[in-house]
């Protein structure tokens, strides 16, 4: 039977200090359930392993990638041609090749200490994905607006968050912010998700084990401001009645979201063909416009 909406389903594996091969014989066996994408914590093969994207390990997960079809997001301590040390995270795809890799833009103080020393990104960008655009953010970041704020720019519907903290409502304030779903692995270790208007709507913790959380997303669900939406959202509602419903009404922010509840149905494809403006992309557009009026760009 045809699902509604555009759902994902994402494995998040969270654990703290566990052997190379002890938790890649997780994964596989992740894999084997099967699931759309694999989310690992920060470094998770340690400080002391550097390695380049045809390293070891990097090799012995997109065997499991490619062997379970699966995308997995692969945190470790890279070397590139360039840098002795950066904090990556990278995204491997289903076949198992290397789809994209973000490094991160805020080493935490420590991290410069190492040696040799982490190097800071510089880049934080958004990857297409056979269900949608992903981008990646690591630990320290969640305190750093404008790294979120460049995943929203770049389009993102979902944010992988690998860490060794929890943050929690620091990642709370980026999803309502920017609307997208933030889905985090940590250390700790433990799992969060926030919805696109920054509802909790997860968090599994296992203290002193391995957290496995295995959740479904439902990234063809949709967020709008009432601002000049109303009639349009009326319509649509009367036009496609028990297929397309609003099921969330914030009325003191005066959002709402459209979800299909119907087989073969986009509510974001529809929406757009009725012309709503989703929430981020009428606050972005208002940025660019009001920043031609005053004759600067006010975010500099």
């Amino acid at each position: 039977m045809e699902k509604t909406g555009r759902k994902v389903q994402i494995t998040s594996i969270g654990f703290n200090q566990r052997p190379l091969d002890e938790f890649i014989n997780i994964v596989d066996e992740e894999g084997k359930k099967g699931c759309d994408l694999i989310l690992l914590p920060e470094a998770c093969t340690g400080n002391d392993i550097i390695e380049p994207l045809d390293g070891s390990s990097v090799k012995r997960i997109s065997e499991i990638a490619a062997r379970y079809n699966t995308y997995i997001v692969f945190p470790v301590y890279r070397k590139s041609e360039t840098e002795e040390r950066l904090n990556s995270a990278i995204l491997i795809g289903r076949r198992g090749e290397i789809c994209g890799v973000y490094d991160k833009v805020y080493p935490f103080w420590s991290e410069f200490e190492l040696e040799p020393a982490c190097t800071v990104g510089r880049q934080a960008p958004v990857f297409e994905t056979d269900f949608g655009k992903v981008g990646m953010a690591i630990c320290f970041d969640a305190n750093f607006p404008e790294v979120f704020k460049r995943l929203s720019l770049g389009g993102a519907e979902i944010v992988l968050w690998s860490s060794a903290y929890s943050a929690g409502m620091s990642l709370q304030a980026h999803a309502i912010n920017y609307n997208y779903i933030i889905l985090t692995s940590t250390l700790v270790p433990d799992c969060l998700m926030y919805d696109i208007t920054g509802q909790e709507i997860y968090y599994q913790h296992t203290p002193g084990g391995i957290n496995i959380s295995r959740v479904t997303v439902d990234l063809d669900r949709c967020v709008f401001h009432q601002n000049y939406n109303m009639e349009k959202r009326a319509k649509l509602l009367n036009d496609y009645a028990g297929k397309i419903e609003s099921d969330l009404w914030l009325e003191r922010e005066q959002w709402f979201t459209l979800r299909a509840i119907s087989p073969g149905i986009s509510a974001r494809k529809i929406a757009a063909e009725y012309g709503l403006e989703e929430l981020t992309a009428y606050k972005n557009r208002s940025v660019f416009e009001i920043d031609k009026i005053r004759g600067f760009n006010f975010g500099n």
